[in-house]
């Protein structure tokens, strides 16, 4: 039985101070709290044999249970020696996953505590659906796996690939193609992981894996790549995507990986990118991504060390965008032509160019372009 499933069940046990049970969708017992204030022969029962009886199921099954998409009080029945209980399903994407099971006696529960069982039941769904993620893996084995795909050398990745395959964890015939998600402020790596856990239920038909790192996370997705916006639509909190190009073997998804990580940072740090990027629309942040910061044009150098030079930079940078049309930036950054000028010659003089050759326009252009990627030219907020 995985830890988490039984910290849950003890966390929520403490916080109603009552006895907890937890079920799957097809009522076996999967954990179950320490055992505090009345029980009955059913509770007793259900623990001994790891599942209820063929009868108690269908009773339940006339109670509503399985139709139930919020908390269900069950009232006793003394005939039988049953003690009332509430009943929260376990749903995530209206998909059943199991049952938790409380006391309702001596006294009964408060409103306030079944609410907040009810509150639980997202955290049991996804604990119970990341438990039977891949068939013939424990989900530690499944994690080590991935890791040794996307961060080992090529044996390894070889060695991994096939783990996953032969347990049934990814199609060995289909494409794979990789996502990172990168939270936009401070990654907590549980709430990231549960994120992952989410749209790995939500596109549970292309066998997605994942991988929580440091400060990002990685989705594997067997064929087409999926839309990036389903993951902003199920991720809690606020995060970018980058994508990488289908590989054709999962033993090949580290190459992905890689290209949907520093999409994942222009998406992150270049205007008009975010929230997602993919490899393939990078354009010459593609080849920039090869190049190590290094040293900026010596003019541009001076221009960063200054914030109150923001606006300059990205007159420049527009204006280079567009080809150093006066026109064009002109009506992109709303300006009056003389202004955009005198902007464009302030440049000049401070950074002792001439936007005249050709040579200082590209090394002005890649350097902002890098500086950008560095995160030295940070988009606003």
């Amino acid at each position: 039985m995985p830890e988490s499933l039984q910290r849950l069940v003890d966390d929520l046990a403490v916080r109603i101070g009552r006895p907890v049970l937890l079920e799957d969708h097809g009522q076996r017992v999967i954990a179950y709290s320490e055992q505090t204030g009345p029980v009955d022969d059913l509770r007793r029962d259900s623990i001994l044999r790891r599942h209820t009886t063929p009868e108690v199921r269908r009773w339940f099954r006339t109670t509503g249970i399985f139709d139930a998409r919020g908390p269900r009080r069950i009232p006793a029945v003394p005939d039988q020696g049953t003690l009332a209980r509430v009943c929260v399903p376990a749903r995530h994407d209206d998909r059943l996953l199991g049952f938790v099971w409380l006391i309702d006696a001596d006294p009964p529960m408060s409103d306030e505590d079944v609410a907040i069982a009810a509150k639980t039941a997202p955290a049991f769904a996804l604990a119970l659906f990341r438990d039977s993620l891949a068939d013939g893996l424990t989900f530690r084995r499944e994690q080590e796996a991935v890791s040794r795909v996307l961060l080992g050398d090529r044996e390894s990745a070889r060695a991994g690939a096939q783990i996953l395959v032969e347990a049934g964890g990814f199609p060995q015939a289909e494409p794979v193609t990789a996502l990172v998600v990168r939270p936009v402020a401070e990654p907590d790596r549980d709430t990231l992981e549960q994120g992952l856990l989410a749209v790995r239920f939500k596109l549970a038909a292309r066998h997605p894996l994942h991988l929580v790192r440091y400060d990002h996370g990685v989705l594997l997705c067997a064929g087409r790549p999926p839309d990036p916006a389903r993951v902003h639509a199920t991720v809690t909190v606020p995060v970018v995507v980058g994508v990488g190009r289908a590989r054709a073997t999962l033993s090949d998804a580290a190459e992905s990986y890689r290209e949907a990580l520093h999409a994942a940072e222009v998406a992150a740090r270049v205007p008009g990118y975010g929230p997602s990027a993919a490899w393939a629309t990078l354009g010459v942040y593609r080849m920039l991504s090869t190049i190590p910061p290094g040293e900026l044009h010596p003019g541009l150098e001076r221009l960063l060390a200054d914030p109150g030079n923001r606006s300059l930079l990205e007159t420049l940078e527009t204006y280079l965008d567009l080809a150093g049309s006066a026109v064009a930036t002109a009506k992109a950054l709303r300006l009056h032509r003389t202004s955009l000028y005198y902007r464009l010659q302030r440049v000049e003089e401070l950074a002792g160019t001439d936007l005249k050759s050709g040579d200082e326009r590209l090394t002005l252009h890649l350097s902002l372009k890098l500086a950008r990627l560095s995160g030295r030219f940070p988009a606003h907020s």
